[in-house]
């Protein structure tokens, strides 16, 4: 089986690029980093270090890297069985003529063989966004042929993957927890599914999608809010607060709520859920900064994400909601005069006002009581600032 995986950083490394492998996959990165691409076609080799109460070193042997925009690339797309990605959704756009130009290639060649093509990102319905973006990259003639021969499958990916320790000698290095999950679409696929362990198939990938979406990613980010406001550095300190604590954990249970009713999960088995999410926020192991899960609070403010989507699951269903607008005008309170979307995010507060902001940054014009009890409480976050 021959790999190609987007995107040669601590994630692509430490998580989807492991698992495939560990499932000794012909593995090949492509990134636009030249450095690390020349580092990682020169060792070929990098280790993991797997953090937690079972706490070991794996290595990652016989990998080659290539740069995400040249002809080796385009190349490889044409011979690859399977292509994944960890580039940020916001790049997922960028390599889409690269993919297009491999497909072209790869028609050219008469490979007629199924390739299978999986956007493992933080975003939801990651890959059939790629796939339109492919799409209009690629002659009309050819969308037929990619219909048939190229499976684009959706995915659901968890897993913290934070930042190497900055004294590391080993630039590729890289530190994972122990928990991970990749789940994927089955209906999506061309052919049969690849044989990777750590990657499980269903068929209700949206149950899956949302799960993460309104626990993992809703209970990060407002544990990161709520932590710069008190004033700590990572999400560790931030969850160890009681006072951050009673909120994100509220919040999961509210998000939660929306899952039980949407798609039927148990009750007792996702209360059990979220509290493995709080564990794996306490992990003594994994210093992971407030700042960066912060990060591009406009992308985690829009509507179909992380604090919104929730949200409005609670409004549908008639649910409580109080400590989901705590987390929204927690997030409304990030500066990270490094981030440039915090740097957008003040401006827009600053010459709109919080509550027309707010309305624009996460598309409530539908929904002014809400945007006034946040403004309400953004407010007060910020006197007590």
């Amino acid at each position: 089986m021959k790999a190609i995986h987007f995107g040669a950083g601590n994630i692509g490394r430490g998580f989807i690029g492991k698992l495939l492998a560990d499932a000794r996959a012909d593995l090949i990165f492509a990134d636009v980093n030249q450095p690390l691409v020349d580092q990682l076609a020169h060792q070929q080799s990098y280790q993991v270090h797997v953090v937690g109460e079972n706490a070991h070193v794996e290595r990652v042997n016989k990998v080659s890297a290539v740069h995400s925009a040249s002809p080796d690339a385009i190349n490889q797309i044409a011979q690859a069985d399977i292509i994944t990605t960890a580039v940020g959704p916001q790049v997922l756009a960028k390599i889409a003529g690269t993919l297009a130009q491999g497909l072209t290639a790869r028609h050219a060649a008469g490979n007629n063989q199924p390739l299978n093509i999986i956007a493992c990102e933080n975003m939801v319905r990651g890959t059939s966004q790629l796939k339109q973006h492919v799409l209009q990259a690629l002659p009309e003639a050819l969308h037929a042929w990619v219909d048939e021969h190229v499976g684009f499958v959706d995915s659901a990916v968890d897993r913290i993957v934070p930042p190497a320790a900055a004294a590391n000698d080993d630039p590729l290095e890289v530190t994972v927890e122990t928990f991970s999950e990749w789940i994927v679409d089955s209906t999506q696929f061309k052919g049969e599914l690849p044989p990777i362990a750590g990657m499980d198939a269903t068929t209700n990938l949206m149950a899956y999608v949302e799960r993460k979406l309104f626990t993992l990613n809703t209970g990060h980010a407002i544990t990161a809010y709520l932590g710069q406001l008190a004033g700590y550095g990572t999400i560790r300190e931030a969850i160890l607060d009681p006072a951050v604590r009673e909120v994100v954990k509220g919040a999961m249970e509210e998000s939660g709520a929306v899952l039980i009713k949407r798609y039927g999960f148990d009750p007792r088995q996702h209360a059990a859920y979220i509290q493995k999410i709080l564990t794996r926020f306490e992990n003594p192991y994994l210093h992971d900064e407030v700042e960066r899960v912060g990060r591009q609070p406009l992308r985690k403010l829009s509507e179909g994400d992380r604090l919104i989507k929730p949200l409005r699951g609670t409004l549908e269903y008639n649910l409580p909601n109080a400590n989901l607008l705590i987390g929204i005008a927690a997030a409304l309170s990030y500066r990270n005069p490094q981030d440039p979307q915090a740097q957008e995010m003040l401006t827009l507060l600053e010459t709109l006002g919080t509550e027309q902001a707010l309305t624009q940054i996460s598309a409530l014009a539908d929904q002014p009581e809400v945007v006034a009890q946040v403004t309400n409480v953004y407010n007060a976050m910020q006197h007590q600032a």
